[in-house]
């Protein structure tokens, strides 16, 4: 007869990938570019936290960024306790249909990050762009469209400054335009950044809410709660929520770093 007090293994968590896909074009250099490595930097600690605190799930990151071309910053997903941010420069053109085909070959589940199909979450999906792409964009975008991954990540984009092409950002939201959040200043990007990665994860990394109010999908309901935040911090009153939104168009600022 066995042992009734016999220790229980632990169940394998399930694996939440974070992808951080980062325009590093020439027009992002300076005070751009340096608070991003900054805020990104500064998030990793809270994003390890929540994935040690979360028994269910793990959270690794990847970083991809596109210039003239497009680099992992390393060749998997890393666990965020792993993961070292490596400071990123700024030069080039805006590759982003690069980007999106390099994305759809990694979302495999056979060659690529996401072989362990079931005990993978679905992922999240965070752009950052100041510009225009300067590639077909379009092309990749719609290869990318037919991966079940990304139709099931939560995508959300941060338009930096009022160069930034939002409808083009809005078709990587899935036409979600209400994920589109636009920053104008070094401040406001830094706490973007900060803002849209950690709820993003916190909101993957649990269950679904249920009752009378619960969002229809995990992407609602992340920017119901970044909503709330923008209104709540009145630091971010120059943030704008939305494709179609430019309340603060013209008040690009990003001296002083």
């Amino acid at each position: 007869m066995g042992k009734l007090n016999a220790p229980v293994d632990k169940l394998p968590r399930k694996t939440l990938t974070v992808f951080f896909l980062i325009d590093t074009s020439g027009s992002m250099a300076g005070g751009k570019i340096s608070s991003l490595n900054v805020a990104i930097r500064d998030t990793l600690p809270m994003l390890e936290q929540i994935s040690s605190e979360n028994t269910d799930t793990e959270i690794k990151i990847a970083a991809l960024q596109f210039a003239s071309g497009c680099d992992w910053m390393y060749p998997r997903p890393l666990p965020v306790e792993d993961f070292e941010w490596n400071d990123l420069e700024a030069t080039g053109l805006t590759s982003l249909g690069a980007a999106y085909q390099e994305l759809q070959k990694k979302l495999s589940q056979t060659s690529g990050f996401m072989q362990e199909a079931n005990a993978s979450c679905a992922p999240v999906m965070i752009l950052f762009s100041d510009g225009v792409p300067t590639d077909d964009a379009k092309h990749g975008l719609d290869h990318l469209k037919e991966n079940n991954w990304y139709k099931a990540a939560i995508k959300i984009a941060v338009a930096i400054g009022d160069d930034t092409n939002k409808d083009v950002l809005k078709e990587f939201a899935n036409n979600n335009g209400e994920a589109v959040l636009t920053v104008h200043n070094i401040n406001d990007l830094k706490k973007m950044i900060y803002l849209v990665s950690v709820t993003a994860s916190q909101v993957a990394s649990k269950g679904v809410s249920i009752g009378l109010d619960a969002p229809e999908s995990r992407q609602e309901e992340v920017m119901q709660d970044i909503k709330k935040a923008i209104k709540k911090d009145s630091s971010l009153t120059k943030v704008d929520v939305g494709a179609d939104v430019e309340d603060n168009k013209g008040s690009d600022d990003w001296t002083n770093w």
